[in-house]
């Protein structure tokens, strides 16, 4: 029976191939089961397929609800099959898409809350004739309003914005992206620091080399250059750079010990 194409047996005939599994739990008698019933799985897939998550991984999903099912069913429950694994098959699928297809994490518990609220809007608006408070939705589901607050503000997450995506910026008609109102790290700060730094340092050297730093790095002449400059030999004013360069070192080096060990004793 298990070799007959899965498209042809009756219910009679998977309901014998089921009881024979709850038997002998085979692996031949499962890939038949599961061959069956994957129209069954894929239907109700699709019910829950909008774009959000692929077809195909929701029916895996389901699958795996349909092994769980096949697990768990007795004949002694009264009900056919397919009435007992379908809710089985919703359930994981609905597990999947609550837990996989949120933006960002966010407590399990707001996630069983967000579609409760929802319904409770709907039941509520029809049952009040008007738009339902905080207050009265806490009511409704038996939550306090904070809970509902906080469910409703992380429900904003559960899709993100692409930078890319357009926004009016003006009563013309102007558009501008998300990505240009994202600020950007200002290089410059980093040059000031730098500058602040330097300056409480350049006290370690004595005029000589203070004027080879200045001709060097801020004039931006070449050794050659400043030699001419100070009437001295480019080998001079190269010894003199490299001092200069030394001494700057050790004393940025002093002053990061000291910044390390203010921010420890703080």
């Amino acid at each position: 029976m298990a070799d007959q194409s899965p498209s042809k047996r009756t219910r009679e005939e998977a309901a014998r191939m089921i009881a024979a599994y709850r038997q002998a739990p085979t692996e031949e008698l499962q890939n038949a089961l599961v061959l069956h019933f994957r129209p069954l799985v894929e239907s109700i897939a699709a019910r829950f397929a909008r774009g959000q998550e692929p077809l195909e991984d929701l029916i895996q999903v389901g699958m795996i609800g349909l092994l769980g099912a096949l697990r768990r069913y007795d004949t002694s429950f009264g009900r056919t099959f397919e009435s007992f694994a379908i809710p089985t098959i919703v359930g994981e699928i609905k597990r999947h898409i609550r837990d996989k297809t949120w933006s960002v994490h966010v407590p399990r518990r707001i996630k069983e809350l967000s579609p409760k609220i929802k319904k409770a809007v709907d039941e509520l608006t029809v049952r009040l004739q008007r738009s339902p408070q905080i207050a009265d939705i806490a009511r409704h589901l038996s939550v306090s309003e904070e809970e509902v607050l906080e469910t409703m503000e992380m429900g904003r997450n559960y899709h993100t914005l692409s930078v890319d995506n357009e926004i009016e910026a003006d009563s013309d008609g102007s558009t501008i992206t998300l990505l240009d109102l994202i600020g950007s790290e200002d290089r410059g700060y980093d040059h000031v620091e730098q500058e602040m730094t330097l300056a409480k340092i350049l006290h370690v050297l004595n005029d000589r080399e203070k004027e080879i730093i200045q001709l060097i790095f801020y004039d931006n002449l070449s050794q050659k250059q400043a030699g001419d400059q100070l009437g001295i030999s480019q080998m001079h004013v190269s010894r003199l750079q490299r001092r200069a360069l030394a001494k700057l070192r050790e004393a940025m080096e002093q002053q990061e010990t000291l910044k390390r060990r203010k921010t420890a004793g703080e």
